[in-house]
């Protein structure tokens, strides 16, 4: 069985920073891969960003390069997404899942688990 429990997020201006969290239990890390997702309204979960535990490996969407980034805690068991220079377009209910893939997949469907989510709202 695998847990992620996510905190973090809430409102901030553009240009604002924001760091989500993801508690990770259970067998969470026997999956390879950590990955944080976003949807927005009428929107389809898109890819934000991905990193492997085996390895400092690490894969962003290009709306995303450059400002967000991943790093985790093993002792901890939590991994973290970093947002800086936020823009009114990164809005968005954001995820963190874990996928068994060797790689790191962009898909929602090759993820095994997820966080329950948390809300993103940058305001212009």
């Amino acid at each position: 069985q695998v847990q992620l429990v996510q905190s973090g997020g809430g409102l901030v201006q553009a240009g604002g920073s924001l760091r989500l969290s993801c508690a990770a239990s259970g067998r969470a890390f026997s999956y390879y891969v950590m990955g944080w997702f976003r949807q927005a309204p009428g929107k389809e979960r898109e890819f934000v960003a991905g990193d492997r535990w085996t390895e400092s490996s690490t894969y962003y969407a290009d709306s995303v390069k450059g400002r967000f980034a991943i790093s985790r805690d093993r002792a901890k068991n939590m991994v973290y997404l970093q947002m800086n220079s936020l823009k009114p377009e990164d809005t968005a209910v954001y995820y963190c899942a874990v996928s068994g893939a060797i790689a790191i997949p962009t898909i929602p469907d090759r993820y095994d688990y997820w966080g329950q989510g948390t809300q993103v709202t940058v305001s212009s």
